[in-house]
């Protein structure tokens, strides 16, 4: 079994905190998710997690305006820089504090950066241009700092034209900056509002300045006389002119005050979300209201407006919203929603393209792979869901929750048909689903008995009572004779519930058993146990076989109040979770630590240790504590430091119990753990339910630029002369090294039919799965389906064997080829039948009758013969009375 499992995605979060970015072309959204940053493409409906990851969470980000370069920071003031068609980090640096604004000029040759109360301009890195030979690569060099604000700047903004900037502070005033000397300019500032200024912005003209205050006022600011100018003064004349007020506008919310504002100069509108969940679309100068919708329950953190000022995206973090709306037709181009408390349980689909996610939140979320985005979501439970589990067939679905109940749901009607419940109130924390889908069975934490229904009739079948403490997990055995069961009375059972006895066979453990597994092939089964055991059983003979010792794998990280170190906790640590792959060779296995470990049944060997994450924000990601930040009062990170906040909303504290209604809430901090792992059905991923969401680490991750025997000789231009040679096969080689797919594609189109078979038949070894790859991807997205067909006819008559002999290394790219091939049929088949149906209506359609067919010809006949007349009588160029030169 391959183990070079690599990130490939994040789902479950496509929100958190900072501001939203939309790429030049409008067409995808870049959106902070932790201290990643996902990529949502509106248009086709998929969505990707850039690979690198910050060390504490994202506060700002930027592109550039060619959208080729993101810009992040994050907390601490950390910066990334990445090129976002390649997915590379191309730089590390930091700007010694935390990020409150951040926008490129619109030349990009400048980006702006607020950090604190100072505005700091800084170059742009200029990238290497390999045509020219400039393999140079500048670094970040900081033009000037404007001091002036004396609060934190809230928002940067540029002129057109890239001479001026506009930014808003806390302190209630608005500045107005020069880039460059200019004459007769100097700093202004704008200072009228009576509360923090959330936006400033200049109008398309530049001669107009619109801002926003928390308070809900809109002044409209100009350049004009100034009130004490004498009159009759020349309004030309700059000594008698200054920016002031020309009118002022009020949004009239009651309680709610302005979070998040945008304005789109080219439409004249402007877009403010509300702390109440409102938002507001307003057309400028007029200020007349256009539309309002209420989007959420809480805060709108963010708003953003895309090129064409026809999507508006929306973030709200407290419940991880992400919106993007169309406002012209009144619709939702992507609504999404993270779980709001941390997932308990996972499943993948038996087919494997879809991933069931269960929460505290008592929410079941389905989510596709493919596209990473969430399907639907269920809401019936009231409680915590603590197992999911698929039927065989992949269309149905079972749920336990602390509520009490069971339930059955249809993913093809997306609605729960079945409810199963037991005779007394008990919560359900375990759920095992026999493999023909007949009966279900969920483990109490209450009553410690198994209960057992019928799928068909709901019906309650039976009890199972041996266990003398809380039922943590179920699992059946794949060919469904056996039911095995952990528990925290030390012992797993092994049940037999077909039989006409219902006895089972106790294994006795040294500590409460927190997760049981069955390998596919029903002889073994992995428990692991609160002692940090993970032990291996034989089915048949009621055995231990083999067993690892893993707390010292398990153990990572040290949390704010933990006395001792990471090493010396490691007799506390232990696996919450585990999973066989789909041959059964390893077990996957997660807990209360930021590494998922991968062991080698046989060996009981630690193959490869994965590390969820690496967030600072988050805790239990540190190997050591910093003494600095250990005060008197305890650790820096844990102090309450709200009430020292200015704005009396945010000093106000809403968790404590009485200060609003229900239950009262304790501040904690959020501490990595995997509370579930799951094997993809084919073995090619697996994913991860973590503290920042659901992690996919796949073995078909393939990233935008992935040379291969690289050398100085291969270049995209020496690949193209080398095409124009009509040399198909270097030129394809070649870029297969430099793995471009747009140069490959090139190439590729380029072939003659006629060559295909000889390039496909000298085709090196090595390359042969890139081509395969690449080919099942042009079956799927070109439009020439003969022509992609005669390369897959090619590479399969040539290299069939040899591809035969070596399937275990290219599972991947045959089960895409066979995908493509599929498809082609699918769509064939029903073009074919259409026209079946077309041909069969027109012939019998009634024929004419031959004398008005002569009759036809004849007026043809006469129309030619005009057409000779007229061109025989004086006229010297046809081509002229045919209207051609």
């Amino acid at each position: 079994m391959k183990t070079d499992f690599q990130f490939s995605n994040l789902l479950g979060t496509v929100y958190s905190r900072g501001n939203l970015v939309f790429t030049p072309d409008g067409t995808c959204l870049l959106s902070p998710v932790g201290n990643r940053v996902s990529v949502f493409d509106l248009v086709n409906s998929t969505s990707y997690t850039l690979p690198f990851a910050h060390r504490k969470n994202i506060a700002r980000l930027a592109l550039n305006p060619k959208g080729n370069i993101l810009l992040t920071v994050d907390l601490d003031g950390h910066a990334i820089l990445t090129n976002v068609p390649r997915r590379i980090v191309l730089y590390h640096f930091s700007l010694r504090g935390e990020a409150t604004a951040l926008v490129f000029a619109p030349d990009g040759r400048h980006f702006a950066v607020g950090i604190g109360r100072n505005i700091e301009i800084w170059r742009t890195p200029s990238t290497p241009d390999v045509a020219d030979g400039d393999l140079e690569f500048a670094p970040f060099v900081r033009d000037r700092i404007f001091t002036g604000h004396h609060d934190t700047v809230t928002t940067i903004e540029w002129s057109r034209d890239s001479r001026f900037l506009l930014s808003a502070s806390r302190d209630i005033t608005t500045r107005i900056w020069s880039i460059e000397a200019e004459d007769g300019f100097r700093p202004t500032t704008l200072s009228a509002h009576k509360q923090a200024v959330v936006g400033a912005w200049f109008s398309a003209d530049q001669e107009t300045i619109y801002t926003v205050s928390k308070d809900g006022a809109l002044f409209v600011w100009k350049y004009m006389l100034r009130y004490d100018a004498p009159e009759g003064a020349d309004e030309e004349d700059d000594k008698y002119l200054a920016w002031g007020i020309a009118e002022r506008f009020y949004f009239h919310q009651n309680n709610a005050h302005v979070t998040c504002a945008s304005f789109h100069p080219e439409t004249k509108l402007l877009v403010t979300g509300f702390s109440h969940g409102l938002f507001f679309i307003h057309e400028l100068p007029t200020f007349s209201e256009i539309q309002n919708l209420s989007i959420s329950q809480n805060d709108i953190d963010y708003v953003a407006i895309n090129k064409t000022g026809e999507w508006l995206a929306f973030g709200a973090s407290k419940l991880g919203q992400l919106l993007v709306w169309e406002w012209q037709s009144e619709s939702y181009i992507l609504k999404q929603q993270a779980h709001h408390d941390v997932m308990n349980t996972i499943a993948y689909s038996p087919e494997g393209q879809r991933i069931i996610t269960a929460a505290d939140d008592g929410k079941i979320k389905v989510w596709d792979v493919n596209s990473g985005f969430c399907v639907v979501t269920f809401t019936e439970h009231i409680g915590a869901v603590t197992g999911c589990e698929f039927a065989k067939r992949g269309n149905v679905l079972f749920t336990a929750s602390l509520d009490g109940s069971v339930r059955a749901w249809d993913l093809i009607r997306y609605r729960n048909f079945r409810t199963f419940t037991a005779p007394s109130k008990i919560q359900f924390t375990s759920l095992a689903v026999d493999p023909s889908g007949e009966v279900v069975c969920a483990g109490s934490l209450d009553s410690f008995d198994i209960h057992i229904w019928s799928v068909q009739t709901g019906q309650l079948l039976d009890r199972l009572a041996g266990h003398e403490g809380p039922v943590m997990s179920l699992a059946f055995s794949p060919d469904g004779s056996t039911l095995v069961s952990g528990s925290w009375d030390r012992t797993v059972r092994l049940w037999n519930i077909f039989a006409r006895s219902q006895t089972s066979e106790p294994l006795q453990l040294m500590a409460d058993v927190t997760s049981v597994a069955v390998r596919p092939d029903n002889k073994q089964i992995a428990v692991t146990t609160l002692d940090g055991q993970l032990t291996f059983w034989l089915v048949s003979e009621a055995s231990q076989q083999s067993g690892v010792d893993a707390r010292r794998d398990v153990s990572g990280g040290r949390k704010m109040t933990d006395r001792r170190t990471a090493a010396n906790v490691a007799g506390t640590k232990a696996f919450d979770t585990v999973r066989y792959s789909a041959d059964g060779t390893c077990v996957l296995a997660g807990g209360k630590s930021k590494y998922i470990c991968l062991y080698d049944v046989q060996s009981g060997v630690l193959i490869k240790k994965f590390t969820v994450s690496v967030n600072l924000s988050l805790d239990g990601t540190q190997e050591f504590l910093n003494s600095k930040l250990l005060t008197e009062a305890g650790p820096q990170g844990l102090l309450d430091e709200q009430g020292e906040e200015s704005d009396l909303e945010n000093r106000r504290d809403s968790t404590l119990p009485g200060a609003q209604r229900g239950a009262g809430a304790r501040r904690t901090r959020a501490a990595v753990r995997v509370p579930a792992v799951a094997f993809s059905p084919t073995g090619r991923a697996f994913c991860a339910a973590s503290t920042e969401g659901l992690l996919i680490y796949s073995l078909d991750t393939t990233f935008q630029f992935d040379p291969f025997d690289l050398d100085i000789t291969v270049t995209p231009g020496t690949t193209l002369s080398t095409l124009t040679q009509k040399e198909y096969l270097k030129a394809l080689v070649m870029a297969f090294r430099l793995n471009e797919r747009n140069l490959i594609r090139r190439v590729f189109e380029a072939t003659p039919t006629t060559d295909i078979a000889l390039v496909v038949k000298d085709l090196p070894k090595v390359y042969l799965g890139r081509l395969v790859r690449f080919v099942a991807l042009q079956a799927d997205e070109s439009p020439h389906l003969e022509f992609n067909l005669m390369w897959i006819e090619a590479l399969l008559s040539k290299h069939g064997r040899w591809m035969k002999e070596n399937r275990a290394g290219m599972e991947a790219e045959l089960r895409s080829v066979e995908k493509a091939v599929r498809r082609i049929q699918t769509e064939l088949a029903r073009l074919a039948d259409e026209n079946i149906y077309r041909i069969e209506y027109l012939l019998a359609q009634p024929i004419e009758k031959k004398e008005q067919t002569l009759q036809l010809d004849f007026s043809v006949k006469e129309v030619e013969d005009g057409i000779d007349e007229v061109m025989d009588d004086g006229s010297d160029d046809e081509g002229d009375w045919m209207g051609f030169d």
